[in-house]
């Protein structure tokens, strides 16, 4: 009998489940997993305050779900939001449709608690979805386009000032990545860096008590070095328009207030009949199972289990665990397996202040802190796509923070920016397929008392492929010393790279041309790539490939012992031309695109903005 599982939530916890799901069920027939999500992307939520900061556009965090599953044709994608679940008739009932269930799990996530400050929900900006990051970003520089035009200095200074409220991992990471954009902000709108003011108001008389000592110290300096004002130890009474109202009495001009000082469940789930403990998420047991529920499990930010006296904290890490551990148990129920307990293991913690600068502790034992931070981090995050088998998104990850940053906005300070003009590439381009392409031709005819390489006799110097006969291997050659240099000198002889072909090439090499006759068609098709890669750099086509080909082609002439030093700047200018120089009024421009919808379509599929379940 076909068992019906339902996954709602397509955010770290549900894609952990989906894929541990899959992964066991792949071949059973029986088996049928559905996720389901308001949205058709999952969102790199870490990443949020990247997007309100300006750092990154929207579409840098949002990984289209079917992009991560197309190696897990099992499960079903469903786009559609998810009103309530009856729990007699085992149903999911969304806006559009209605899912039946043999198990469910539950993973919305959370949304951020403003615990019914005043004029959070009127005034205040979140952090929690794709859609806030966007809200938030979009009135920041509305804010500085008011302040343009404003006469008044004191209501100008109140639009500049952005106000981030609570001193956790998201709002010191806000702050962060507001100390970044303000002088782009200024330059931008023509606005006096000096009007601006960064402030951070949290009730705790600390900041990220996540961390130990050590970071929170580093922090701290790194905050008020860059000039932002912390208000430690005071509450927010209530947000206005215009102000923010302290529990101390004391109030802040300012029309950008950042509410990140909680988070909560996502409050969809309030009437799923399941019971609630602190902050509304869904209570459950070690196994991931919905208290009072049969066969429904919780998972992520939404559920509530303590361990240890305290309950699973609301990060990545745990999502991913708690959504491992509802999976395995799911599996469990089927198969009639063992049960997992919950079990977290949390390899440390890391906070980004700005796209430089970092604190990290891991292990319980490694405190890092500035460049090395944010090169573990941006690792991390690397490893999250490698784990759930998403290389597109590997790819896109690193085009997004590091070849597409905008306003040298990385760890790099812009270095590895792509954005540079190809047009300069294109002499270069030209004169280097020019230079493959006349020795192609000049091998194939024997120009300038050259051997011909189409012709009958082997060019190779390769002591197994000379004629026993003829006695060629005894020949002798004048013995001439060879200077090495990086370039051509008058009267000097270039020297080789390699003077004698290693041994464990030698081998490779028999086995490729074991004979005349493999030799022979060896070096006529050698000719013929040549005057190949040299038409190809000339008309800008598949660069990227042929360069790369030149510099394999390089290292076995090398190894040959057929290559000489100063011909080694083909190496560079291959992997220079590996910038994209194709598409610089080459056929690149239009090849590769076409290339890259065709592959993507065939691998990925159309990506679409809504998933339907297939009948």
């Amino acid at each position: 009998m076909t068992k019906e599982i339902v996954i709602v939530g397509a955010g770290y916890a549900g894609v952990s489940a989906a894929r541990t799901l899959a992964k066991k069920f792949k071949k059973d027939q029986d088996i049928n997993i559905t996720l389901i999500d308001k949205n058709s992307f999952h969102t790199y939520m870490t990443e949020l305050h990247e997007v309100a900061g300006g750092r990154i556009e929207a579409d840098a965090i949002k990984y289209d779900l079917q992009r991560i599953f197309k190696k897990y044709p099992k499960v079903q994608l469903v786009t559609d939001k998810v009103l309530e679940v009856d729990y007699d008739k085992k149903e999911v009932i969304a806006e559009h449709q209605t899912l039946k269930f043999d198990y469910l799990l539950l993973a919305m996530g959370g949304e951020a608690n403003d615990f019914g400050t005043p004029g959070v929900k009127e005034h205040g900006f979140t952090l929690w979805s794709i859609e806030a990051a966007e809200a938030l970003h979009a009135h920041i520089l509305d804010a500085c386009k008011r302040a343009m035009v404003e006469h008044d200095e004191e209501k100008r200074r109140a639009l500049l000032t952005f106000t981030v409220i609570g001193a956790g991992f998201t709002g010191i990471e806000m702050i962060g990545e507001l100390i970044d954009w303000v002088p782009i902000l200024a330059k931008e709108h023509k606005l006096d860096e000096n009007e601006f003011s960064l402030k951070v108001v949290e009730a705790m008389p600390t900041i990220l008590n996540m961390v130990t000592e050590k970071e929170q110290t580093k922090a701290l300096r790194y905050l008020e070095k860059k000039g932002v004002e912390l208000v430690l130890g005071d509450g927010v009474a209530s947000v206005e328009e215009n102000r923010l109202n302290l529990s101390s009495g004391k109030s802040i001009p300012t029309y950008t207030s950042v509410w990140t000082a909680g988070v909560k469940a996502n409050t969809d789930t309030a009437d799923f009949e399941i019971e609630q403990a602190r902050a509304g998420r869904l209570v459950a047991n070690e196994y991931m199972e919905a208290k009072g529920k049969e066969n429904v499990y919780v998972a992520g930010d939404l559920v509530y289990y303590e361990e240890d006296g305290k309950p699973t904290p609301q990060i990545v890490q745990a999502a991913e665990q708690t959504g491992h551990t509802a999976a395995h148990n799911i599996i469990a129920a089927i198969t009639g397996g063992q049960k997992e307990a919950f079990k977290g293991k949390y390899d440390g913690f890391m906070v980004s202040i700005g796209s430089k600068y970092g604190v990290a502790f891991l292990n319980d034992k490694f405190h890092m802190s500035g460049f090395v931070a944010m090169a573990v981090k941006h690792l991390i995050n690397l490893v999250y796509f490698f784990s759930i088998s998403s290389f597109y998104n590997v790819g896109a990850y690193v085009k997004h923070e590091f070849f597409d940053i905008k306003n040298k906005r990385n760890i790099f300070g812009g270095m590895t920016s792509s954005k540079g003009n190809n047009l300069w590439m294109i002499p270069l381009r030209v004169y280097f397929g020019s230079m493959w392409l006349f020795e192609g031709l000049k091998k194939a005819f024997g120009w300038f008392g050259t051997t011909s390489w189409l012709g009958n006799e082997i060019v190779f110097p390769f002591e197994w492929l000379k004629d026993p006969v003829s006695g060629a291997s005894e020949a002798t050659q004048e013995v001439v010393h060879q200077v090495f240099s990086l370039n051509f000198t008058y009267g000097e002889e270039p020297m080789q790279v390699l003077g004698h072909m290693p041994g464990w090439f030698e081998a490779i090499m028999k086995i490729m041309m074991p004979n005349q006759e493999v030799a022979l068609f060896m070096q006529k098709m050698m000719t013929f790539l040549e005057i190949a890669i040299g038409l190809a750099l000339i008309a800008g086509l598949f660069v990227w490939l042929v360069s790369a080909l030149t510099v394999a082609l390089v290292a076995m002439f090398s190894l040959s012992g057929m290559f000489y030093w100063v011909n080694m700047w083909f190496v560079p200018v291959a992997i220079a031309l590996m910038n994209g120089a194709g598409r610089a009024f080459g056929l690149d421009y239009f090849v590769m695109p076409w290339i890259g919808n065709k592959l993507d379509r065939w691998i990925y599929g159309k990506p679409r903005h809504i998933y339907r379940k297939k009948n």
